[in-house]
């Protein structure tokens, strides 16, 4: 038996340990009293908060996560939480002011330390007060070298002060930090900022470097567009139209849809090499392999009405008309051309009944991640900052009046 006691003992011991442990992990000496950390969170204001939080009701979040936080005021993540909700309710004031309560705080654990700077220059930042973000996420970073949300801020602060040798300078550490499995978004994104140091060598007339940022962008991430554009503007201005040309048409390969970009830049450069039918055979090609590609046939019908084929022109612009007839671009082609064959009637019925149902509008492009509504294509969202996040928002075609009869 008296073998058996010393094991007894260090297991008793373990057993003491590990609830010596659990309340020291759920209870903290505060003020001369005990309070017990899970109170805050087994509140049913902190999980109604949540609930209204996942349902994006920030007014109802911050109202029950305000609860939650009077039930342990010492509760520093719910008053962080509070401060990033009225940060996104436009009231930036408030959030500062809340964040630097909590960092104000003794005893701070270096997590809480850390996140509460995070969110301090996250308010700084959305105030515009540059030099106090920068400081903040510094400090971030000194604690916590390799906090990506510090980085990812940093490297937005520059973006939008237009520092791309700073931005990608982070962008470049991020890389270095990043799990495996994002690599391809962190190619695409140094190829845009590249791409940005391309257009201010261009701005300092400095085409040497501009080529070899663009070419950098090109070769690190093909699907990135931007930088062909602009290679071949490059190009085009030093008197290289054909190496501009074919950078161009490497565009169109790279992305068919985003085609009608280099349209006005390939159809000049062809009438610049003596062979303007080119452009025609170009259209055509992108309307054979995108047969719902109406911006090629509203291309291709400019062609031929600018080289006195308005007749031809009409038929494939009323046929760019069915693919969308809601885009007011078509329409003002369509008249155009009518007014060159002098309005005649016949057309100009065909036209009326195709259109008939159209509703006009601009070609609006929509963010992926904030849904931020744009006329025109951006690479970087103005409102949440994200690279390369718009597509178009196309409406349905209009149905024949038979189809909805029936």
């Amino acid at each position: 038996m008296g073998d058996y006691v010393p094991l007894l003992s260090a297991l008793v011991a373990l057993l003491l340990g590990l609830a010596a442990g659990k309340a020291w992990e759920r209870y903290k000496l505060h003020e001369g009293r005990w309070i017990d950390r899970r109170k805050a969170r087994q509140s049913p204001h902190y999980i109604q908060g949540l609930n209204f939080l996942a349902n994006n009701q920030i007014d109802h979040a911050i109202e029950e996560l305000g609860q939650a936080a009077h039930v342990d005021a010492e509760a520093a993540e719910i008053h962080m939480i509070l401060g990033n909700l009225y940060r996104e309710k436009g009231q930036v004031g408030r959030a500062i002011e809340i964040h630097q309560r909590v960092l104000q705080r003794p005893r701070l654990t270096k997590l809480e330390h850390t996140y509460g700077l995070l969110c301090l220059g996250v308010d700084f930042r959305r105030a515009g007060f540059v030099d106090r973000a920068r400081e903040a996420f510094a400090e971030v970073l000194r604690l916590d070298p390799s906090n990506e949300h510090a980085l990812l801020n940093l490297q937005r602060l520059h973006e939008d002060q237009r520092q791309w040798d700073e931005a990608y300078r982070i962008r470049q550490h991020l890389v270095q930090e990043e799990v495996r499995g994002a690599e391809d978004r962190h190619q695409e994104i140094q190829a845009f900022l590249e791409n940005e140091l391309g257009l201010e060598a261009v701005k300092r007339q400095d085409t040497t470097a501009a080529i070899r940022s663009f070419e950098r962008a090109i070769e690190r991430a093909p699907s990135v567009l931007p930088p062909y554009l602009h290679l071949g503007d490059v190009q085009h201005r030093l008197g290289q139209v054909a190496a501009a040309v074919a950078t161009w048409e490497r565009f169109i390969d790279a992305a068919p849809d985003r085609a009608y970009l280099a349209f006005d830049r390939l159809s000049a450069a062809y009438t610049a090499l003596g062979d303007p039918y080119r452009f025609e055979a170009l259209c055509r090609r992108l309307m054979q392999t995108q047969p719902q590609d109406w911006r090629a046939r509203v291309a291709l019908g400019r062609h031929l009405a600018a080289h006195g084929a308005s007749s031809a022109a009409f038929d494939v612009l009323l046929s760019a008309l069915r693919n969308n007839p809601h885009a007011l671009s078509v329409h003002q082609v369509i008249w155009e051309t009518l007014m060159q064959l002098d309005l005649d009637r016949a057309r100009v019925r065909r036209y009326m009944e195709q259109s008939q149902n159209a509703v006009f509008y601009r070609d609006p492009h929509i963010c992926l991640r904030c849904r931020y509504r744009s006329d025109e294509l951006l690479w970087r969202c103005p409102h949440c900052h994200e690279w390369n996040s718009f597509v178009e928002d196309r409406l349905s075609p209009a149905k024949e009046r038979d189809e909805v009869a029936t």
